[in-house]
């Protein structure tokens, strides 16, 4: 997939060992099948802030168990697209699933501007000729190093 692309739910499967608290140990095989597809996709979790933990069972003391079974993973196209992609996992409110917010704000390059047109000049008696007079002359060298002079 070469287009932008973002994929993201409830995956009802952890990526790693330590992102299951309680309950039985995580082993390998039980994540490698969905491991191997996200790689295959060329896709990449992007990350986020907030709890590491996207569900809980809804049980107290030794019988909880907190998963990240939830999450939002995009291609390059889509990083490249959005670079500044933020991921924050909300409280669980009314879910065993915590919700996700994602931001994909494209934050404008911030540039200063050294060149500014005063429009007033044009209005001078003798701008037309200063214009000629400096578009005729014939640099010797780089002009640009020429205007830098000091």
């Amino acid at each position: 997939m070469d287009m932008p692309w973002v994929v993201g739910g409830d995956f009802n499967v952890v990526l790693h060992e330590d992102e299951k608290i309680g309950g039985l140990l995580v082993h390998p095989p039980e994540y490698e099948d969905f491991a191997f597809c996200v790689n295959s996709c060329d896709l990449f979790d992007i990350g986020y802030k907030g709890s590491p933990f996207t569900w809980w069972n809804g049980r107290p003391d030794e019988h909880c168990i907190f998963k990240r079974l939830d999450r939002i993973f995009v291609n390059l196209s889509f990083q490249n697209l959005f670079p500044n992609i933020e991921v924050e996992h909300l409280i669980r409110t009314g879910s065993d699933h915590a919700h996700f917010l994602m931001s994909c704000r494209q934050e404008a390059m911030q540039f200063v501007k050294h060149f500014k047109f005063l429009n007033f000049w044009t209005k001078h008696d003798t701008f037309k000729q200063v214009i000629k007079q400096n578009w005729l002359v014939d640099f010797i060298g780089d002009p640009f190093l020429m205007s830098n002079k000091n």
